[in-house]
């Protein structure tokens, strides 16, 4: 039978940077300082979105949640990614392998469908401005925010569920730093056709339609701004925007560039190829986190005018 080498897997060995221990003491001084720019980043945006009552609007709820989210995200995979730097065992269980799995899919499946909320938001807010407060009343953004937590756990459990139940070969190497669903699906000796399937309706229901909402919605504002006569009125009302823009093209980008670039049959399984996407990734769930609070922290007025009132708050009042 070509399946009768299947086992229980009780322990999994991620392989990461495996051979370069330099590489990797490099890259744990680099993630770990990253690591901690996520947190207090991320942490200033969720504060000052509740203490400052400017920020008492959709986009900054949309924006603390989307801080909430990169902080969980991170927090799931890179503690044990720099464990698995410093330790000599980089191997972890199979349970452990399927929380990991588990969270990592809800929060990036969450996080996609957030910002087509938030694109909406910018929709409604410039094209729509006098029926802004009315469509983007609380009754209708709290419910949007919590529908992509939903969204996101649904899909991540249900992919979980799916991948946790096939039968597995006596391989146990993870070519990845972390328990990423298409490197575990690599270790299955059965058919994954179905589990193949089930990903690719995810990605067109949680990837692809809130980034079809993005353009459409970003379509209808760029035309919005055309209509306005001044330069510094177009200026104006693209800044309110930019900021959530910036974010979509750096997410997005990097999603895009790690799932649907093609792959020749011959490049496939190369050692080189493998790192290059291990390292992608690495970027996808490291840089982007870290981006998302410097890039509001810069390009938004409203936020620079918040964590200044914060700071002068902390270490100048009496």
């Amino acid at each position: 039978m070509e399946w009768e080498n299947q086992t229980v897997l009780v322990e999994l060995f991620l392989k990461g940077l495996s051979g370069y221990p330099k590489l990797e003491l490099l890259f744990f001084v680099l993630i770990l300082m990253m690591y901690v720019v996520i947190l207090l980043g991320n942490g200033t945006l969720i504060l000052i979105s509740i203490l400052d009552s400017h920020l008492h609007t959709p986009m900054y709820f949309f924006l603390g949640n989307l801080s909430f989210l990169d902080i969980c995200y991170t927090t799931t995979s890179i503690p044990p990614l720099l464990v698995s730097f410093l330790s000599e065992r980089k191997t972890i269980s199979f349970s452990g392998c399927a929380v990991q799995m588990f969270l990592g899919l809800a929060m990036g499946t969450t996080e996609c469908v957030l910002l087509g909320m938030m694109a909406f938001d910018r929709y409604a807010a410039i094209c729509n401005p006098l029926r802004y407060s009315v469509i983007m009343s609380k009754d209708c953004y709290v419910p949007m925010a919590a529908a992509s937590w939903f969204a996101g756990l649904v899909n991540s459990a249900v992919q979980t569920a799916f991948v946790v139940q096939l039968p597995f070969c006596r391989n146990n190497v993870i070519n990845h730093f972390s328990c990423e669903i298409l490197a575990v699906l690599k270790l299955a000796c059965a058919d994954i056709s179905g589990n193949e399937f089930i990903m690719l309706v995810a990605t067109t229901l949680f990837i692809l339609t809130p980034l079809l909402l993005i353009i459409v919605s970003y379509t209808l504002i760029i035309l919005s701004i055309l209509k306005i006569h001044s330069s510094e009125g177009r200026s104006k009302v693209f800044s309110t925007c930019s900021a959530h823009l910036t974010v979509v093209i750096i997410f997005y980008g990097t999603i895009l560039f790690m799932y649907m670039k093609p792959k020749s049959k011959e490049t496939l399984n190369s050692d080189d190829l493998d790192a290059t996407d291990k390292l992608i990734s690495m970027f996808y769930g490291v840089i982007t986190p870290m981006m998302n609070p410097l890039i509001y922290s810069l390009r938004d007025k409203d936020v620079k005018v918040a964590i200044k009132h914060l700071f002068n708050r902390c270490f100048f009042s009496k």
